[in-house]
């Protein structure tokens, strides 16, 4: 089958949305079929096509983490994309090239398949700044309606996802097909020992300091402010207790969050790593026996599966979204606040290493519905049927 899929988003950028098409085009073109992305060029200001990427230039937008923004259509890649005669679009975005990948499917006459990655209601305060944001919020749920009845098949990543869509009204069938991750890279025997040894001697030169790892995109929905409150309220009860912090990823949060470790009296404690390359990411969950999180923005929560597959125990805060994906006390834990983490934290560091590793080995068993292989034929079979509809 040839493929388009559509992405305003792709490595080397760092989010759910890049990291979830290039694992789709990887599994696709692995399992015989022919793979064409369309995503933004952050390279050059000219259409490029190499090893199946075809990126058009765009403009960046500096206040949503520098990603770009293409014109909705663009001839010359629409040459390229005629050539490579697809049978399907995937359309993975929603703005510039995902309305591009509409148009394409309008013009050539394609069955369409499309995914919903992004809660955007978490995300309106990046352009009403707090003025009408309820309005914005109305427009964002009249937007994506719009969109979904306009598709052969519709993707959501997980079940609190299709429970929204229902709720905001939406009644065409949904496919629940969570992102297939390639757990294989994430095993401590397939890192490269050098480059492992050389980022503990950097950022866990005392192997008796317990390292706690944040990492994600660094922005306001992620709530990382709320990891370094529960943190700083567990410091404060358990001074003698021997930890750090590692925050790992770059965004428009960064400095903001800065500040708030100095207020916090923390900022000793706590080691702000920034971006980090897209095939490294996986050696920095190696840094630390624990993984922090608070977010409630997530659509499927990739990075605690890979977290997961990297040995490390979840602590996060409770979401809905995670039901099915953490099981709270046996393959990960849930906190609610800065009342209850220092308690969590604290009897952790005090629990019998046998006990962890059983935890550890069975989270690593629950994550295996999202394997790659697994994700391959849920997604194959949603490809069938749209096309079953445009016969």
């Amino acid at each position: 089958m040839n493929i388009v899929l559509f992405s305003d988003t792709y490595p080397p950028e760092i989010n759910g949305v890049a990291t979830s098409t290039r694992s789709l085009f990887e599994t696709l073109v692995a399992n015989g079929h022919h793979v064409l992305v369309v995503t933004t060029n952050p390279h050059t200001k000219n259409v490029t096509y190499i090893n199946g990427v075809l990126r058009i230039p765009g403009a960046e937008l500096k206040k949503l983490y520098g990603y770009r923004m293409s014109w909705i259509f663009n001839s010359k890649a629409m040459k390229v994309i005629r050539a490579f005669e697809p049978d399907l679009v995937h359309i993975q975005t929603d703005y510039g090239i995902g309305i591009f990948g509409h148009i394409v499917v309008r013009l050539l006459r394609l069955p369409k398949v499309y995914t919903y990655h992004t809660m955007y209601e978490d995300y309106t305060h990046y352009m009403t700044k707090g003025y009408f944001d309820r309005l914005a919020k109305t427009t964002v749920r009249r937007l994506s309606k719009g969109i979904i009845n306009t598709v052969d098949e519709f993707i959501i990543p997980s079940i609190k996802t299709k429970d929204y869509f229902r709720h905001i009204g939406v009644d065409s069938y949904i496919n629940v097909v969570p992102t297939g991750i390639d757990f294989s890279k994430f095993a401590l025997e397939n890192m490269n020992k050098t480059k492992l040894k050389k980022l503990k001697e950097k950022y866990t030169p005392d192997k008796d300091v317990v390292t706690l790892i944040v990492l994600g995109r660094v922005a306001k929905e992620k709530s990382i402010d709320v990891c370094l409150q529960v943190y700083a309220a567990f410091l404060k009860t358990n001074p003698k207790i021997k930890t750090q912090l590692l925050v790992v990823g770059g965004g428009p949060a960064l400095e903001e969050l800065q500040i708030l470790s100095e207020e916090l009296k923390i900022s000793k404690y706590v080691t702000f790593v920034g971006k980090v390359l897209p095939d490294e990411v996986q050696y920095y969950y190696h840094l630390g026996e624990f993984f922090l999180c608070a977010s409630l923005s997530e659509t499927q929560g990739l990075t605690f599966m890979e977290s997961m597959a990297s040995d490390l125990i979840v602590l996060t805060r409770y979401d809905a979204n995670l039901i099915g994906v953490i099981s709270d006390k046996e393959t990960g834990f849930f906190y609610q606040n800065e009342k209850d983490f220092p308690t969590l934290l604290e009897n952790l560091l005090l629990t019998p290493k046998e006990k962890l590793n059983k935890i550890r080995h069975k989270a690593k068993k629950s994550i295996a519905p999202y394997s790659i292989e697994t994700f391959y034929q849920n997604i194959i079979e949603v490809y069938e049927r749209a096309r079953r509809k445009t016969w």
